[in-house]
């Protein structure tokens, strides 16, 4: 298959093309630089792997949730591309391909995936790894780091341990994980085959809270409830 991929739901930039069965791969810093650099990037890439978009079977990216900024930035990206070239789209959860990165670099099958949401919150949903392919076992969420519930005997796997430490499930196996466009390619084929491309009005982000910022008096006291 010939697919781009790219995640900006986090402070990493990441993309990857795919053409037939070579890749390229792309990373770089995310977050606010995001919106200036992913295209650019983007018409490197395609341009080293010699593609043209429109040769492409589908744009896959990270919806969300993550990075406010950043999600905005990767859908405008991708439904634009998909419009330009008509080709379509695969949105994907990009704390399934946190999963999917832990189960690649760390061999983990049962796991909570999770992001750090800022504001003295983590987003997180359970996916467990059967029979070649993730299987959800609870709704994505957000909530407080000390009220995340973790089953006995799985992993706690993403970037928001560094963040809260303690507070975070301090009884469960923690490693570290990101959304990479390398687990977009990897999980692709199976999100292909049970779903389906979508068209490029499809390329929305997963927003998970309408809040993105704290007033001065929550940071306050956020600061003051996290002080020992």
């Amino acid at each position: 298959m010939n697919l781009l991929a790219f995640d900006t739901s986090t402070d990493t930039l990441c993309i990857a093309v795919q053409r037939d069965h070579a890749l390229w791969q792309h990373r770089g810093p995310g977050g606010a630089q995001s919106s200036a650099q992913l295209l650019p990037a983007i018409r490197r890439l395609m341009g080293e792997a010699g593609i043209e978009f429109k040769a492409l079977d589908a744009i896959v990216f990270g919806r969300g949730p993550g990075s406010f900024t950043g999600l905005r930035t990767a859908c405008a990206i991708a439904q634009g591309l998909a419009f330009g070239a008509d080709v379509p789209v695969l949105p994907v959860d990009t704390l399934l391909a946190v999963a999917e990165t832990a189960r690649a670099e760390h061999g983990c099958t049962d796991v909570v995936a999770v992001l750090d949401a800022r504001m003295n919150e983590v987003y997180h949903a359970p996916y467990s790894y059967r029979d070649g392919i993730w299987h959800a076992a609870g709704d994505v969420g957000v909530c407080a780091p000390e009220a995340l519930q973790v089953p006995a005997g799985w992993s706690v796997v993403g970037n928001a341990q560094a963040a809260y430490g303690e507070r975070l499930a301090p009884q469960a196996l923690h490693l570290v994980a990101l959304p990479t466009s390398a687990a977009l390619l990897r999980l692709a084929p199976a999100l292909l085959a049970a779903q389906g491309s979508q068209p490029a009005a499809a390329a929305l982000p997963l927003y998970i809270r309408d809040k993105v910022a704290q007033t001065t008096a929550e940071r306050a006291a956020a600061r003051l409830a996290a002080t020992p």
